[in-house]
């Protein structure tokens, strides 16, 4: 499922496949040396959809464990699941070591009061699914722009809404991640701002609700990317990597990443990076390259 056809139709339920087009290739970059996983402070996945489409699933979790992964986030593929695909898809996955550590499956948004009982029931939903695959984290958006609802309402109407569905995963070891878009991706969605994301969820005010900090978007609608982390950090649940423009991995455009992992070094940022980029050269190598770029630079943080 492409993520920005979910978020462009999120008003309205209507979920759709759409082609991606991750640019044209260029010379893999090369493979650095190995960094050992327990000397970083923050744990490294991959957001499936922008890679290895086209293969079957088990397949396209072992092009992840090739590339060093031991983690994949998802979107809506787990709604669609068979019983024996569940089966298969967890044995596969316990094989090669990977958690399913995130899913996006919330169709309806939190800052709709007119769908507020579907984007409720929506949560219940993804809960059974995130069971079954042993997933702890649920991302929400707040949906597009209510025509006649003022900014101050919708705003309101989001807080309301993440305290409902915090209710539903309240001491079920579930956190609640509310993403931001930005207006070139989806011209219609609510929640762009970096400042309004963290402000709704400090009125929310629930330890299983937080922030999923979207470098790519928040570079987007404004940067101040890591005046924004050090600022709010205690309601970051979630990061997510692609460089501007063109989604790409880091290093190919105007978002200074190595600063980025030093200061969540700095930090002692313990929670979990996602790479969700269209990779330039070959997937596996480029992908394991981005790994490795984090790694090393979360461990020259200063002491």
């Amino acid at each position: 499922m492409n993520r920005r056809t979910f978020s462009k139709t999120l008003a309205t339920g209507a979920l759709g496949a759409a082609a991606l087009s991750p640019g044209s290739l260029a010379p893999a970059m090369p493979l650095p040396a190995e960094t050992p996983l327990d000397e970083s402070p923050f744990k490294i996945s991959i957001m499936l959809w922008t890679v290895f489409h086209g293969l079957p699933f088990e397949q396209r979790l072992e092009k992840v464990a090739e590339a060093g992964y031991h983690a994949v986030q998802l979107v809506t593929e787990a709604l669609t699941w068979t019983d024996d695909e569940f089966r298969r898809y967890n044995k596969k996955r316990a094989e090669l070591g990977i958690t399913f550590d995130t899913v996006c499956s919330v169709r309806h948004g939190a800052g709709d009061p007119s769908v507020r009982e579907a984007f409720l029931a929506d949560i219940r939903e993804s809960l059974k699914i995130m069971d079954r695959i042993e997933c702890p984290k649920l991302i929400v958006m707040s949906g597009n722009v209510v025509p006649g609802l003022s900014p101050q309402a919708q705003h309101a109407s989001c807080v309301e809404g993440l305290k409902r569905a915090a209710e539903l995963v309240e001491g079920k070891g579930i956190t609640l991640l509310l993403e931001n878009i930005d207006l070139e991706e989806n011209p219609h969605y609510y929640m762009w701002s970096m400042p309004e994301a963290f402000k709704i969820i400090d009125e929310v005010n629930h330890p299983q609700a937080k922030v999923l900090y979207d470098f790519f978007h928040a570079q987007i609608s404004g940067g101040n990317l890591i005046s924004n982390l050090e600022r709010h950090f205690d309601k970051v649940g979630l990061i997510h990597i692609a460089d501007v423009p063109g989604r790409h991995q880091p290093g190919t455009g105007e978002i200074n990443y190595l600063n980025i992992y030093k200061k969540l070094g700095e930090l002692n940022y313990n929670r979990y990076v996602a790479m969700e980029f269209f990779p330039i050269g070959d997937p596996v190598k480029i992908l394991a390259a981005a790994r490795q770029e984090a790694l090393q630079a979360a461990q020259e943080r200063k002491p």
